[in-house]
């Protein structure tokens, strides 16, 4: 998430309460994200001592954490807390905070049966059906078309000529979860990130495309979806992929330029899925796979290959009884 304007380390800290700070005190801050997608002048955190090196190693100027025994590197501050994870989280809040809409929406004779928050951007041309919601600060291009009971939730931001089946939802928060103790509650990730839906993509009926965590979830250029897509969040699809019905991509995933998935595909978590392939219906991609390929199975392999091992399988029990016979 990147700030609205730069915010220096000291109002950080002034926004947080019970913390101290080591290291380089008169940074200028300009955003704030998880670990894997941390920029220059941004802030992440970190609460495991698996993910410390990760954390301080990485390019944020500020790390939250919960040691002050730790070497500071070089330039960089460090923010000392009892809990990282609350303090990042209550950071989110402060910056990207809900915002109830019981003033201020709004039905127009251009929108009739709509609900669209005043701060919302909607381009000339695009149509928008009754019992749409959307939110704040969202940002819809150009001769689009959004169908009946969708919604559209803060921040969103949709090109020109985007088509939208109904009861889709844009933009709702990550599932994400922290639970160090495996019998203590889960406690919820904030998110701040977006969901950003490029141009002339299309996406069907009872889909779900969630916002990123702290960055954006991408839906690239020319990409269509069939009805029953879920979106994990920070995932980012390329341009003029084709998403089939019922298929479901974890958070955090990368998927190249013109990749086919058929329905019924499961996508892992934190996986690339290489330029070109085409993943056919009712397969699970559990690590990364190369572009080019087409791949079947659970786990997903190169097609001939799980061919042959099909075809293994069936001449097995022919096998067997031979074996037994002699």
């Amino acid at each position: 998430m990147k700030f609205e304007k730069h915010i220096s380390l000291k109002e950080i800290v002034s926004i947080l309460g019970d913390v101290t700070i080591k290291g380089n005190t008169d940074l200028i801050l300009t955003g704030m994200n998880e670990v894997h997608v941390v920029e220059k002048n941004e802030i992440t955190f970190v609460d495991l001592a698996k993910y410390y090196d990760k954390a301080l190693n990485s390019n944020a100027s500020v790390i939250i954490i919960d040691r002050d025994d730790i070497e500071i590197p070089n330039g960089k501050a460090l923010i000392i807390s009892k809990d990282p994870f609350r303090d990042f989280n209550k950071l989110t809040l402060y910056f990207r905070p809900f915002v109830s809409y019981r003033e201020g929406l709004r039905s127009t004779e251009r929108f009739p049966g709509a609900t669209i928050a005043p701060t919302a951007e909607i381009g000339e041309g695009t149509i928008i059906q009754p019992n749409v919601f959307v939110g704040n600060f969202v940002k819809i291009g150009k001769n689009c078309v959004i169908h009946a009971n969708t919604t559209i939730n803060d921040y969103s931001i949709l090109g020109n000529n985007v088509i939208i089946q109904p009861n889709v939802s844009i933009g709702g928060d990550a599932c994400y979860f922290q639970r160090k103790d495996p019998e203590g509650a889960f406690r919820k990730f904030e998110s701040s990130g977006r969901t950003v839906i490029e141009d002339d993509v299309e996406i069907g009926a009872l889909c779900a495309i969630d916002r990123g965590v702290s960055t954006d979830t991408i839906i690239g250029q020319g990409t269509k979806m069939d009805n029953f897509v879920q979106i994990g969040h920070d995932t980012r699809i390329g341009k003029h992929c084709l998403v089939g019905s019922h298929c479901a991509i974890a958070g955090v995933t990368t998927i190249e330029d013109n990749v086919v998935l058929w329905a019924n595909v499961m996508v892992n978590k934190d996986i690339v899925i290489g330029k070109g392939a085409v993943v056919l219906a009712t397969s699970a991609v559990d690590k990364s796979i190369e572009g080019g390929k087409t791949y079947f199975g659970a786990p997903a392999i190169e097609m001939m290959k799980k061919w042959r091992e099909l075809v293994a399988l069936r001449q097995l029990p022919d096998i067997l009884e031979k074996l037994s016979k002699q």
